[in-house]
This record gives structure tokens, sequence and C-alpha cells, in this order.
């Protein structure tokens, strides 16, 4: 990263960078292009083990063999169940490259739910991450009369495991190589056979309203959509990106693996989801996406690493961020910087604001991607003070990622870009519904042609269902999800997203829902920080016992309150919220109330919370 006020680093790649007209075909390219250098990183038993194009060529070969000598057909599914790492890849880009359909679960899915989606993705075979995965598929399979193989990546603890329907990844390679002596030629085959048109992947949406829906991606749309990103977001060789989101998703599928595929920048999997921070620091990424909720993470641990910080040290930064966020107010503006503060910024990078990136791990980051969520305006800005243009994206499963995307010269807090321009985005004149029309977007829901019709129009456009603005420059806002307007009992329509980023800005606070349809003023629900508030109470002298007796706490409780008078300052009057509730049960990815994406399911909760709610009106 050089200055805010040079953003010429950061320019987008128009032309083909790597050819191929289906990710194997890509892919195949890709290895014949840069074989001996290093694609992807893992880290395991505390060691960095790298991983260049052609070893990963290796694999893919040996495993799609594999796949070939279990009587695996063109067109045919297999699943995923795994957290994110290399295998993951491997896997999927075996199953792709022998002409077949990739799908992802997330290993937070339970039992019924692997069930559901191996049935309606009609999977024929299952990779499983370890004993624990195992046990979920083993508990189904009897269900599942299409199901011919479980392959199992690690086998830790299953050394004396024997079952005729279930086999080891090395047993599946070995299988491979062996059928590779004979078949020669057999995986080229497959991977020309492939055309543009086929179905490529699905990826299930979290299912919040109802039963998980299959979106098709083919491998034309696939394709498109990478190259467009490189005109959105510029990536190479030389950078270092940091793989950690689920790999089901949309985007770590498209903004990890593809996109990194398709450019050549080197893939680092972290070690697991509770290693983040410390990989981070490890591995420095260059470029990093995250979504907002590791992004309020990482401030959360600023800010309570410097409120243990001595005297000169808040001073310091207290007097370097406000540096930072003057320089970023004048490139907000499109303003220019005046020498005397660019020194002044020089200074404070070095005093204070350079350890704080170090502290986080983004020293070497040219620029910050956050998406999949709405980010609170005042969080993008403090990235900005400290050095780090931050950039929104906006999209959804269905759009293959990435529709509108904020460029480095020109952010907007607040604001999630104008359209990319590999797809159009316009307003609904009657309903400000955002609608997306373009070659990224999916091929449909499977087994579901009528919610295909409600979701795509005959035009082509996609109806997304969030509801938005355009200003003159182009720039689009959400400004929330239809289904979660709020309509007051006085006719007032609230938009609770933002109170709720306000409130997550905090780093006591997770997650929220705002309540208050058909009520005479607003109330919200509240996910705590854990570690945040623990540490509070323990600092404090705060007795408690367990998670529930930490949220009842009175000086919790005040906490919380504080925290919400301040948000409530920023708002109308009508828009002020009058009451809170602190949910009292610990929630992990495993419980209902959550997405897979640890975002609270805003109708599951009001559900299940009725009785608090109605608490908080009486």
């Amino acid at each position: 990263m050089s200055n805010l006020w040079d953003l010429s680093h950061i320019q987008p790649e128009t032309r083909v960078v790597l050819d191929g007209e289906t990710i194997p075909a890509m892919f195949w390219n890709g290895v014949k292009a840069r074989g001996p250098h290093v694609w992807m990183r893992q880290k395991d038993f505390g060691i960095w083990r790298s991983w260049t194009w052609d070893q990963t060529g290796a694999a893919v070969r040996e495993i799609a063999h594999g796949l070939m000598a279990l009587g695996f057909a063109p067109r045919e599914t297999a699943s995923i169940l795994s957290n994110t790492t290399i295998e993951w890849v491997l896997a999927d880009l075996a199953v792709l490259s022998a002409g077949g359909v990739a799908n992802g679960i997330y290993p937070t899915d339970a039992a019924e739910q692997v069930h559901y989606l191996c049935e309606d993705s009609r999977t024929t075979v299952l990779f499983v991450e370890d004993d624990e995965q195992l046990d979920k598929a083993l508990e189904v399979r009897d269900r599942l009369p299409l199901l011919r193989k479980i392959v199992v990546v690690d086998m830790d603890g299953l050394r004396e495991f024997h079952d005729e329907q279930v086999m080891s990844l090395d047993a599946l390679r070995a299988l491979g190589r062996e059928h590779l002596k004979a078949h020669a030629g057999e995986l080229e085959q497959r991977v020309a056979g492939v055309k543009p048109e086929d179905l490529a992947i699905l990826v299930y949406t979290s299912g919040t309203t109802g039963k998980p829906k299959g979106a098709m991606h083919s491998h034309k749309g696939l394709v498109y959509t990478v190259r467009g990103y490189n005109t959105l977001i510029s990536r190479d060789q030389n950078d270092e990106c940091m793989c950690f989101l689920p790999l089901c998703h949309i985007a770590e599928r498209m903004g990890g693996e593809y996109f990194s595929l398709y450019t050549g920048a080197k893939l680092n999997f972290v070690e697991n989801p509770e290693t983040v921070p410390e990989n981070v620091r490890e591995i420095a990424p260059t470029v990093f996406t995250a979504v907002p909720r590791v992004w309020e993470k990482f401030y959360s641990g600023v800010m309570i690493a410097l409120k243990e910080a001595g005297p000169v040290q808040q001073a310091t930064y207290a007097w370097a961020i406000g540096v930072g966020q003057r320089v970023a107010d004048l490139v907000l503006k499109g303003e220019t910087v005046p020498e005397s503060l660019k020194l002044q910024f020089k200074l404070a990078r070095l005093l204070a604001l350079d350890n704080v990136r170090k502290l986080i791990g983004i020293h070497r980051s040219r620029f910050l991607v956050t998406g999949a969520a709405p980010i609170s305006p005042d969080l993008v800005r403090w990235y900005l003070a400290l050095g780090v243009p931050m950039l929104e994206v906006w999209g959804m499963t269905e759009t293959c990622g990435a529709s509108t995307g904020i460029p480095a010269e020109r952010i907007k807090p607040g604001s999630i870009g104008p359209a990319a321009q590999y797809n159009e985005v316009r307003l609904d004149p009657a309903t400000g519904e955002i609608l997306v029309r373009g070659p990224n977007v999916f091929m449909g829901y499977l087994n579901l042609p009528e919610k295909t019709a409600e979701t795509l129009d005959a035009d082509g456009w996609l109806h997304t269902g969030d509801v938005g603005t355009v200003d003159e420059d182009g720039f689009f806002r959400i400004t929330d999800r239809m289904k979660d307007i709020i309509i007051t009992a006085g006719g007032k329509n609230i938009t609770p997203s933002e109170f709720e980023n306000e409130l997550k800005f905090s780093p006591y606070i997770t997650d929220a829902v705002v309540i208050g349809d058909q009520r005479k003023y607003l109330t919200v629900i509240i996910m705590i920080d854990q570690e945040n508030v623990e540490k509070f109470a323990q600092d404090n002298d705060i007795p408690f016992s367990n998670y529930a007796s930490l949220t009842r706490a009175p000086e919790v409780q005040q906490l919380i309150q504080d925290v919400i008078d301040a948000a409530n300052k920023k708002f109308a009057r009508v828009e002020q919220v009058k009451k809170f509730w602190l949910l009292d049960t610990q929630l992990s990815a495993e419980d209902e109330e959550l997405t897979p994406t640890m975002k609270l399911k805003r109708k599951l909760v009001q559900q299940k919370y009725a009785e608090q709610i109605e608490a908080m009106y009486r």
C-alpha cells in the first residue's frame, strides 16, 4: 500500500489473463502456464505447506480418475461436506474436470440438512472432511439410494473403521493412479466434453425463509463473472489472498477459489475458523476479502487493546487516527491533500497507524473488500483513516457474487457503488427493488421452476429482494430487504439495518434485530460479543457464573444501554429504540437462529422470542 492520495496501484484489469471457456479448461490452462509456481498454502501441524500448480494438477488428476473408476459419469453430482481446506478445492476441480456438477454443504449443517441437500442434488459421491462429518453421512445414507460412495479426507480416528461404502481420499487417489495407467487421455476427453452451457455448480441459499434452494450456475456464467471480477477488483500473481470463508458460499467460491485460479493470486488457507486473527497476521494478505462481522471483530479487538494501553499510547493513537481521519475526509471528497497533512500522515503511520495495521494483519494490504451484508459507514472511514481503502461490493448467490462495487478512486461509505460493467442494475420504478440482468445471473433454482419464475422475469431481470436508491453518479445504496422494512403503528417506514449497523459498530455487540412493525415504538434484540463483554465484566469485577447471568448483570445491561443511547442521538425520534433485550443463550453456527455466515435470522428470531418481544411492549 502506498498512500491514500495515490491509488494508481489499484487498477482493474480488462484483458483476459487466462484462456478457457469452462472452469476445468481454465484450470488446466493455468497448470500448463504456471506449473512450478506456488498457488496454494495450508498450515498443517504448525508448518505452512505449499502447493504448486503442478502438484495441484497431479492431485486433481488422480481424484478425477478415481471418480471415473467409481463410475462417476458426466453431469452427475458430487457434494463436498467440509470446512475450507485445500482438499475442498481439489475435490471441486476434480469433479468439474470429470464433467460433473459440484455442490458444497456447510460443515455446520445437521444430518437432516445433509440428507435434504444430497437428495435434492441427486448426489452420487459425497466427500466428507473427517469422522464428525462422516457420522452425519452414515446417519442418513440409507435414505439416499443414489449415493454410491463416501470419501473421507482426514482418517484420524478411523484407522480401524471399515465400511464398503466408505473410502479415504488417499485410497481414491491410489485408485485414480491405477485407472490413469489404463485410461490415459480419458480425463482430457472429459474436460473437452464439458460445454460452457453445462451446469457446473450448485450453491444452496441459506434457507432463512424455508428449505434451501439450489442456485444453478453454468460454466459460461462462472467464467464470464470471474473475468468480470478483474475489471472490478484488480488481482495478479503477486497477490497473497486468504481463504477462510465457507467455500460452499458464493463469496469464497468465486472471490477466493475461482478468482485466484483465474488471476494466479496465491491462496492461503487458515488452520480453522478460530485461528483467523492469528493466521491473518502470519499471511499479511495483500488483498483481503471478508464479511462485515470480521471487520467489526478486528476493530473491536483494537479498541479493547487500546483501553489496556498506557496514557501515552492512547494519546498517540488519538492524534494519529485524527490525522488519518482528516486525510480520509479529503480523499472521500475528492479534494487535494496538502503537503503538510501528507507529512503528518506519514508521521502518524510511523507512530501508531502502522502498528494498528500490523496488529490486525493488514499492513501489506493494497485494499480491503467487504460484502455479503451491510457494513457501518463509520467502519469504512476508520479503515480508510488507517490508510487502507475498503471497497464494498454487493451481490448475491443468484448473481454469482458481486454485481456492484465501489471503485477505489471514488469511495462513498454507505454506498455499494455503481453496477459492475459486466451486468445491468436498475431500480424497479414501482417498488424501488434492485434488479440485475446479465450473463452472470444464475440459470434458476434446481427442481423449483415456480420459485425461478418468481425471481427471474421474462425479460431476464433478477428480482433481488433488496430495496435501494441510486444517486446522480449511478452509485446504488441498499436501504433494506423488501420483507424487512418496518412500518410503525404511526405509518412511518423504518429501515432497521441502519440502526443495527450503528449498534454493531460497538465492540460489545455482535448482531442486532430491530423490532417494530405495526408497533408504537422500536425495540431491539441484541447478541453480545461474548469475549469482549466477558473481559469488560472481569475488568470491572462484575460477578457472573455463565453466559445467561452475564447478559443479566445490571452493569452489562447499562453498558448496552449506553451504546443504544449513543446510537439514538444519530436518528430521528421515531427511528430511535426505546427498549432492548439481550439474547441470553450463547449461539453457534449449529443453532437455527443463525445463518451459516453467522447472521441472525430476523423472522426466526421474532418467532422464537415472541414472548420477550411482547414483554418490551407491555
